[in-house]
């Protein structure tokens, strides 16, 4: 917390122009704020901020996307011929969203939209301060409704449709299927249960041919929660959405990672390198120098992470594992855009992401790649009509892990939004870390800490409507 109160002192002091652009640099570093965003900031503190200019369509996408999807770069160009686009690096990290807020209390934006909100960390704060608006009145015809149906629920809040979806991430279960035949296993088997899929890590790592037998990121939503998933989908609060801690099947869930942790890579429970400790995750690197054999997250880390190896044709992708009588479920979420209230040219906005979540470009180079400079990526689109396209002819670039992953979605659940947004996880995480670290012993007891302290976090919450500090 102390980490995440300095980070957002040092935005606000250089949103506001209070530091020079060194001090940001320095300050910055020694946070472990990313060079791109540090960068990012640095320069908005040597100049005010501008605002969006009518006739100028001004869009700042999250870091990650921009890096991952080079298409992206080809189709702003070719939209810039028909209207004028600025594309810039959001001044974000860690799902942070200080200067939208900051912007919008002066009634102005810099930009017309934003590039990588995810509904369950984001949409409720950005919503309810009045930094965003609905879509709704902007959507080209018929848009809604062919939309996946969960998809389209997941960026929904309060009758309006707040985030616009754009790239599609559904947690699995991978492996490196040359490891796993090299320790005696079916390598085209997936594990079916939560016991299975330890005790072939178990063998993967008895036999020599890996150090580790499995890993996970330690981030809530990517593990602990798809993990209750596979339980039950029935732990969230109906009146504020927070994720249930202590419930039986969270309990449950925890304790499955508990026995995972001896298969892991010691590192596993260490911060992230960047973007305040979420992303570039000791698991990547563990599952990319196949130091390991079994992975669970989002199926673009595996994709991305196998292409390190020799031979990337051995990633091996499936649904989560579950127990035995469990709901069998697991986690989806999109990364969208969201439209914000003081920004201009909302009509070309929504020309733009029409344009851009349609183009087959986009979803190629996603499946694909482009070896051996650029890996796959493997997320996915979120249209019905462009699956039911797929379906009836089918491009030669589409893989068949891809219908897959599409068809597990009536599988998974997207986390219920909160207005504590990413907090809620901020808040937990100690807890159930001390206990898959061992420094406590009782997994009931560290996640009935874990809500005391997120029901606390919540409480003290300002009344709705009350601009996010």
């Amino acid at each position: 917390m102390i980490q995440n109160e300095r980070a957002r002192g040092l935005f606000s002091e250089a949103l506001a122009g209070r530091v020079d652009r060194r001090t940001v640099m320095r300050r910055a570093a020694a946070l472990g704020i990313s060079a791109p965003v540090a960068a990012a900031l640095a320069r908005a503190s040597a100049r005010p901020a501008r605002a969006a200019e009518e006739g100028n369509l001004e869009i700042t996408y999250y870091q990650w996307i921009l890096d991952l999807h080079s298409p992206i770069t080809g189709i702003n160009s070719e939209f810039n011929e028909t209207f004028p686009l600025n594309a810039e690096v959001a001044p974000t990290q860690g799902f942070g969203f200080d200067r939208f807020v900051a912007e919008a209390r002066d009634e102005m934006s810099t930009w017309d939209m934003y590039i990588g909100v995810t509904p369950f960390l984001e949409m409720i704060q950005l919503a309810n301060s009045g930094v965003i608006e609905p879509w709704d009145s902007f959507l080209p015809e018929g848009l809604l409704e062919s939309m996946i149906p969960a998809i389209r629920e997941e960026g929904s809040y309060d009758g309006g449709f707040y985030v616009w979806p754009f790239l599609l991430d559904v947690i699995v279960q991978g492996w490196n299927a040359s490891l796993v035949e090299a320790a005696g296993l079916d390598p085209a088997v997936a594990p079916t249960t939560w016991d299975e899929f330890i005790a072939n890590a178990q063998a993967v790592q008895d036999s020599g041919v890996a150090p580790f037998g499995l890993t996970f990121d330690r981030n809530a939503w990517r593990s602990l929660i798809p993990i209750t998933h596979s339980i039950s989908t029935d732990v969230y609060d109906p009146d504020t959405g927070l994720f249930q801690w202590n419930s039986e099947p969270a309990v449950q869930a925890l304790e499955i990672m508990k026995r995972m942790m001896p298969l892991a890579n010691p590192d596993v429970l260490n911060p992230g390198q960047t973007d305040g400790g979420v992303n570039q995750t000791p698991d990547e690197q563990a599952f990319a120098s196949q130091a390991v054999a079994y992975y669970i997250k989002y199926q673009n880390a595996h994709l991305r992470f196998a292409g390190a190896w020799p031979d990337p044709s051995q990633l091996q992708l499936s649904a989560l594992p579950m127990v035995e009588g469990g709901d069998g479920g697991t986690v989806f979420w999109t990364t969208g855009a969201v439209l914000l209230s003081f920004g201009e040219d909302k009509e070309q906005a929504a020309q733009y992401l029409d344009a851009l979540t349609h183009d087959q470009r986009v979803w190629e180079h996603s499946v694909t790649g482009a070896p051996p400079e650029e890996t796959a990526v493997g997320q996915l689109p979120v249209y019905t009509t462009t699956w039911d396209e797929y379906e009836a002819n089918r491009p030669e670039w589409l893989t068949d892990w891809a219908f897959d992953i599409y068809e597990g979605l009536s599988n998974a659940s997207a986390i219920a939004p909160t207005r504590l947004a990413v907090t809620q996880f901020n808040v937990a995480g100690p807890y159930y870390w001390a206990y898959l670290a061992g420094d406590t012993d009782d997994a009931q007891a560290a996640l009935d800490e874990a809500m005391a302290a997120v029901e606390a976090e919540y409480d003290a919450l300002p009344p709705m409507g009350t601009p996010v500090a």
